[in-house]
């Protein structure tokens, strides 16, 4: 049987369950959940930077923002908290819509 060890999404024990495998499982702590949302967000960046077109890299953003989401709420924010202060800093820094590559700063 393989072995994973990792954090999964909420489907995925019914998933494998209906596909009439065996699985072990358990409920993390909420330190160990917060430890493994962690990992699982390298995994997830290391999947979008492999990704081989756009359709790939755009699916993987899609489970990069349930793993931010889910990390927001680690620490007591919502998305909307989340968006809100994205917008903020945005409004006051600027995004990267404008591709700017800062080569040096002056002394």
């Amino acid at each position: 049987m393989p072995v994973h060890n990792k954090l999964v999404r909420d489907k995925i024990p019914e998933i494998i369950k209906n596909s009439n495998k065996k699985f072990t499982a358990r409920i993390l702590s909420e330190t160990e959940y917060a430890q493994e949302l962690k990992k699982k967000l390298y995994e997830e960046i290391e999947e979008y930077m492999t990704a081989e077109n756009d359709e790939e890299a755009v699916a993987e953003l899609a489970d990069l923002s349930e793993i931010i989401y889910s990390l927001a709420k680690v620490h007591g924010k919502k998305p909307e908290d989340l968006e809100k202060l994205r917008k903020n800093k945005a409004d006051q820094r600027g995004s990267f819509q404008e591709k700017i590559y800062l080569l040096e700063v002056e002394d």
